[in-house]
């Protein structure tokens, strides 16, 4: 069941959307060369403790899931495409890091993500994370009151194809609201003018994941969490919070 939010719970889920925004801002600027990824964790933990706001991964556990997640952020580096645990892995000169992040914030969720180099970086995965920003924003330009989900789907789609990338088959996005993961699911792939209409008060976390060698294979690490390429290419994710209103979409998780 898809519920639509009323005006001022979009605004309230702005603020918690705000607070997404902040930790990632602050997790893209200390990462560097021989930082860890649980020291990144650290940061977005402090950033959400400052605002008051709590984490909605930590702690969950949909049901593919070994164990709950550990961590306030998801931290995905090189062929990890989603759903990386934090650990004592310290980034090494041009590692591709994704972060996925979300916060609580009056009983609404918040969910972004973001991917970068750190160092000196490769000139295919500039290209790399450019093209999933750009499928980005390609499906937030298609979230408009009239289309459809699938409208959405295509548009992600079609930038990841045309640049020859793969796309984790299965996984995509998903409405968002009181809790992290709603109806409706948003594919990365799909037919224009199929599925939901797209209806003002829907709130949507639109999330391409591209795969650089073109395959949409993966799997899960040992963890239970990880998904891998089964090429050993590198991925990158890109992700916001989304509302559809009737003067066009609204993002509500975005970063100074």
């Amino acid at each position: 069941m898809v519920e639509l939010k009323t005006d001022t719970s979009i605004d309230a889920m702005h603020e918690a959307g705000r607070i997404v925004g902040r930790a990632l801002t602050a997790v893209r600027a200390a990462a560097d060369v021989g930082v860890s990824l649980l020291e990144l964790d650290e940061v977005a933990r402090e950033v959400l403790r400052e605002a008051g706001a709590a984490s909605p991964f930590l702690g969950y556990r949909p049901s593919f899931a070994p164990t709950p997640f550990p961590a306030v952020i998801c931290a995905s580096v090189n062929d990890a495409i989603v759903h990386g645990i934090p650990t004592r892995h310290r980034l090494r000169d041009g590692d591709l890091v994704s972060i996925d992040c979300g916060a609580e914030l009056n009983g609404w969720a918040g969910d972004s993500a973001i991917s970068f180099v750190v160092g000196t970086p490769r000139a295919a995965d500039l290209r790399l994370i450019d093209t999933a920003e750009r499928a980005l924003n390609a499906g937030i330009e298609a979230a408009v009151v009239g289309n459809r989900i699938g409208d959405i789907a295509h548009a992600i789609g079609s930038v990841c194809r045309a640049a020859g990338y793969g796309i984790p088959d299965g996984f995509g996005g998903h409405g968002i609201g009181r809790r992290m993961h709603e109806d409706p699911p948003v594919p990365n792939e799909g037919r224009p003018g199929r599925g939901l209409p797209l209806r003002h008060g829907m709130v949507l976390a639109i999330e391409p994941m591209l795969i650089a060698g073109g395959k949409d294979d993966y799997h899960a690490a040992p963890d239970g969490w990880t998904l891998r390429t089964n090429d050993g290419s590198r991925a990158a994710h890109a992700e916001h919070t989304v509302a559809i209103t009737e003067t066009g979409p609204r993002i509500l998780t975005a970063r100074n």
